[in-house]
C-alpha cells in the first residue's frame, strides 16, 4: 500500500488519516502545532476549558457514517445531549425596552407551534417549508456531498433528473428571497436564515438550495458531544492512531516536492519537507500527500509555480467567508438569561452583512454575535459557581484587526470589538454587571487565524458558500497538476463545518480508491477488523 503523508491535524486531517490507515495505507500525519485539533482547539486556565472552534453538533448521520467506516459507532464514541430549547434569538431592542426573547424548542412540532404563535398561518408554512428542506437534503447527501465530480455521470439519476425543475430553482434563488417569500415576522425570517453564517456568507448570497440547513436544527434538533467538540478531536486522532497512523506535532511542514511525470502528463508527488520541533530540517518520502492545510497556503507556498493548481491569480476571484473575533470568558456566578446556544440579532442585519461583505469592509456597530455557554450543559467546563462563555463576532476577513491576546492585551481592533460584545450581551440579556464579573478573558482575532491555521486573509472559515463557490463549482480535492496531491478540509469540497470536513476525507478516500461513485460509501467499505473504542493517545491526552 501507498506512504501517505497529511499535512494538518485537523478534524479533516485526521479523519483522512484514519481512513487511509484502516485501508491499510502507511500514514503520517505531520502538524505544526503542538496541538491537534486545527480550529477545533481548546483553551484550558483556571479550571475553565473553552472550546476556541466548533460548537454545534450538527448532521449526526455524518458522524454516524464516519464511525461506521472507522469500526465503531457514535454511541461507543460519544455521549450526546439533545439541547432543548435548541437555542435562543435577542433582537436588538428599541430604545430602553428589553431585548425580545425568542426561545427556539427541539423538535419540528414544537417550532410549528412557535412560528405560528408569532405569525399566523407561518406555523403550516413551516411544515411545508422543513419537508423540501428535508428532500433536499437527502438528495444533497446521495448525490452531491459525497462526490468526488470526477464523473459527471453520476448526477444523471432519475432521482437527480427528477428534481432537476425543483433544483433549478433553488440554485438561481438567494436563500433570502426564498425565505421572504413564505415568513414575514423578522425574527423568523432571521431563524431561517443566519444558518448561511454557517456557510461563511449571507443570506442573499448563499443559493436557496441551503435552506436544507433548517432541517438539521429545526427538524433534526441540536446536540451536544459531552466534553465539547476537544473530546470529539480526540476521538477522532485517538481512532486514526489506532488504525496505525502516526501523529507527529511541532512539525512544520515548508514544501511538497514532485518530480517524473504521470502517465497522465501530471508531475509526481515524491515528499515533503518539514522541521521539527527543534528546527531540524527533515524530508518524509511519500507516494500520496494530502493536504489538510489551508488550500490557500497549500497551493502558494508549499508548492512550486509550476505544479499549482490554485494560483494566486485564482484567489483573487475567489470571495471569502468573514472573520471573526472570539473571546473566552470565564465568569462568576451564574448567568441563568444565557442558554447553551444564543444568538444575538441586529435589526438592521442587511448592513450588518454589508459591512463585512461590501467591497469597502468594516466591524459593524452594533453586530450580530453568537454566544455558546456550554457549563449550561456540563457544568465542568468552569470552576464550582463559575460560567464559561464563547462569544464569537463576524468581521471582515482582515488580518489588518489585528491579533487578541490575555486580559485585554489584544490590538486594539480586536479588544474594541469583545468589549463591546461583552457591553450588548449584558444589555440585551439583561445582565448588567456581566463586565464586573469577568475573571477570565482570552481573545482571538483574524491574525491569529493567519498566524495559527495560515488561514486566507485571516478568514475563520474558508472561501464563501456562493454559487460559484458549491458542490462541483468548489476548489476539487486533487490537484490538477500533481499526481498523488489531495486536498481535505474546510477549503476545499465539499465546504465549510466538522461534518463537511469528515466528508472530505472520504472523498479523498475515494480518490485514492480511484472510486468515482457519488453517495456515501458502504458501511462495511474499510478493509481490517473492527476498531475497539481505543484509550486517548498521547497527541490528544487533554481531549478527554
Amino acid at each position: 500500500m501507498s506512504r501517505v503523508v497529511v499535512v494538518g491535524a485537523g478534524v479533516a486531517g485526521l479523519a483522512t488519516a484514519g481512513l487511509l490507515a484502516r485501508e491499510g495505507h502507511e500514514v503520517t500525519v505531520l502538524e505544526k502545532n503542538e496541538q491537534v485539533g486545527g480550529r477545533a482547539g481548546v483553551l484550558e486556565t483556571e479550571g475553565f476549558r473553552f472550546d476556541t472552534g466548533p460548537s454545534w453538533y450538527l448532521m449526526p448521520e455524518v458522524f454516524d457514517h464516519f464511525f461506521e467506516l472507522m469500526g465503531t459507532s457514535t454511541a461507543a464514541q460519544l455521549e450526546l445531549r439533545t439541547l432543548d430549547p435548541g437555542y435562543t434569538v435577542f433582537s436588538e431592542p428599541r430604545g430602553k425596552a428589553p431585548a425580545e426573547r425568542v426561545v427556539v424548542p427541539h423538535g419540528r412540532q414544537a417550532a410549528c407551534a412557535l412560528f405560528e404563535s408569532l405569525e399566523p398561518g407561518a406555523g403550516r408554512a413551516l411544515d411545508r417549508y422543513l419537508d423540501e428542506a428535508g428532500r433536499a437534503s437527502q438528495l444533497a447527501n446521495r448525490f452531491f456531498l459525497y462526490n468526488p465530480f470526477s464523473n459527471l455521470r453520476s448526477l444523471a439519476t432519475r432521482d437527480v433528473v427528477r428534481a432537476a425543475p425543483s433544483l433549478a430553482r433553488l440554485l438561481g434563488t438567494s436563500l433570502e428571497r426564498h425565505v421572504e417569500r413564505r415568513f414575514t415576522h423578522p425574527v423568523l425570517r432571521q431563524v431561517l436564515g443566519y444558518p448561511a453564517v454557517f456557510l461563511a456568507t449571507r443570506p442573499a448570497d448563499a443559493p436557496a438550495i441551503y435552506h436544507l440547513m433548517s432541517s438539521l436544527d429545526l427538524d433534526q434538533g441540536v446536540q451536544y458531544p459531552v466534553g465539547g467538540f476537544w473530546g470529539l478531536v480526540g476521538r477522532i486522532a485517538a481512532l486514526a492512531e489506532d488504525a496505525g497512523a502516526r501523529v507527529v506535532t511541532g512539525a512544520k511542514v515548508i514544501g511538497i516536492d514532485t518530480g517524473g511525470t504521470a502517465p497522465d502528463g501530471r508531475s509526481r508527488v515524491r515528499a515533503v519537507r518539514w522541521t521539527d520541533a527543534t528546527g531540524t530540517a527533515r524530508q518524509t518520502p511519500a507516494d500520496v500527500v494530502v493536504s489538510a492545510a489551508d488550500l490557500h497556503h497549500t497551493e502558494t507556498r508549499l508548492l512550486a509555480p509550476r505544479d499549482r493548481t490554485y494560483p494566486e491569480a485564482w484567489w483573487r476571484r475567489r470571495t471569502s467567508g468573514p472573520g471573526a473575533v472570539l473571546a473566552m470568558l470565564g465568569i462568576e456566578g451564574e448567568i441563568p438569561e444565557l442558554g447553551h446556544h444564543s444568538l444575538f440579532f441586529t435589526r438592521d442585519w442587511e448592513q450588518n452583512f454589508d459591512a463585512i461583505f461590501s467591497r469597502n469592509p468594516h466591524v459593524p456597530h452594533p453586530a450580530s454575535a453568537y454566544v455558546c455557554k456550554p457549563s449550561a450543559t456540563e457544568p465542568g467546563l468552569a470552576p464550582p459557581g463559575h460560567e464559561n462563555l464563547f462569544v464569537l463576532v463576524p468581521v471582515p476577513a482582515d488580518v489588518g484587526l489585528g491579533a487578541g491576546g490575555a486580559d485585554g492585551q489584544g490590538s486594539p481592533d480586536v479588544e474594541l470589538v469583545a468589549d463591546r460584545a461583552i457591553e450588548q450581551v449584558a444589555t440585551w440579556a439583561q445582565v448588567p454587571d456581566l463586565a464586573r464579573r469577568v475573571v477570565v478573558r482570552r481573545t482571538v482575532g483574524p491574525a491569529d487565524f493567519a498566524r495559527d491555521f495560515h488561514s486566507w486573509r485571516g478568514g475563520v472559515l474558508g472561501p464563501a458558500h456562493v454559487l460559484t463557490q458549491s458542490a462541483m463549482f468548489r476548489a476539487g480535492n486533487e490537484s490538477k497538476k500533481v499526481a498523488g496531491l489531495f486536498y481535505a478540509g474546510a477549503t476545499t469540497s465539499p465546504g465549510v463545518g466538522v461534518p463537511m470536513c469528515l466528508i472530505s476525507a472520504e472523498i479523498v478516500l475515494k480518490r485514492v480508491r480511484g472510486d468515482r461513485s457519488a453517495g456515501p460509501l458502504p458501511a462495511d467499505a474499510l478493509a481490517g477488523s473492527a476498531v475497539r473504542a481505543p484509550a486517548v493517545p498521547s497527541t490528544a491526552r487533554a481531549a478527554s
